[in-house]
């Protein structure tokens, strides 16, 4: 199931995603991630399907963030690209969960760990020395800054983050509700048909999400709205949820405890 962005003329960020489809070891880790999340702690997919959805929903952001004329960090601090920009956020969408395949909890620490030395060998003849180590490090900043309360010190931290947040569509969620998982946080999602990134009309990028319940709005306001505002792009975003149909689908049959 290989990695699909857009690259248009990105160079840099066609080769790290051709290696990145190749790497036999980054597709296994994936694969052992999701087998602590989903088959060990019956939470949501957190494997290459996550990795995919992630990875362009953050590129879009990135891009649309640009179209409006916000600089990247790299940009400001580096004197480096967009383009050097659009290789961190797609290195951290695939990356930041890693530490999973050792344990969920603290999982952000230990992706750190696994992603080091596997961002020394993706970006190996990409790039050369000081770039090579400052790609390595912006991209670790944003991995452990994926967390909602990890703050966010980079604009390209601030869309992974928010990114990681935006994989909440009814699809997604079906693992622990289909399992028999009434809670809030398996309801909420269900609830949820779509999410889309447009470009928005008095600020850079406009959230839609559309809702079949109301209940949806736990996903909006616990989790997407504490990640958005401890991001670093809080100020760029607007976020519009809407209720669709006359009548709100009936997800639970009752409701017991």
């Amino acid at each position: 199931m290989p990695l699909n962005v857009p690259t248009r003329h990105n160079e840099k960020l066609k080769q790290v995603v051709k290696r990145i489809n190749q790497d036999v070891e980054l597709q296994q880790l994936w694969r052992c991630a999701n087998i602590n999340a989903v088959d060990r702690s019956s939470i949501t997919d957190h494997g290459e399907v996550h990795i995919r959805i992630m990875a362009n929903a953050a590129l879009k952001m990135l891009r649309l963030l640009a179209e409006a004329g916000v600089q990247m960090s790299v940009e400001t601090n580096y004197q480096l690209t967009r383009e050097d920009a659009e290789v961190i956020v797609v290195l951290a969408a695939c990356l930041h969960d890693l530490g999973i395949a050792i344990h969920r909890d603290n999982h952000e620490q230990y992706s750190l760990t696994i992603a080091y030395p596997k961002l020394r060998e993706l970006l190996a003849n990409v790039y050369e020395e000081p770039e090579r180590t400052i790609i390595t490090a912006e991209t670790l900043h944003a991995i452990i800054a994926h967390h909602w309360d990890q703050r966010c010190l980079t604009i390209e931290a601030g869309i992974v983050k928010v990114a990681d947040a935006l994989d909440i569509t009814e699809g997604r969620s079906r693992i622990p509700f289909e399992a028999g998982d009434t809670g809030i946080h398996a309801v909420s999602a269900a609830a949820i048909d779509s999410v889309s990134l447009l470009k928005g009309e008095e600020v850079p990028i406009r959230i839609e999400i559309a809702m079949s319940n109301s209940a949806g709005i736990f996903q909006v306001d616990e989790l997407l709205k504490r990640k958005l505002r401890n991001s670093s792009i809080a100020p760029y975003v607007e976020v519009v949820a809407r209720i669709e149909g006359e009548t709100e689908k009936r997800l639970i049959e009752f409701y017991t405890m």
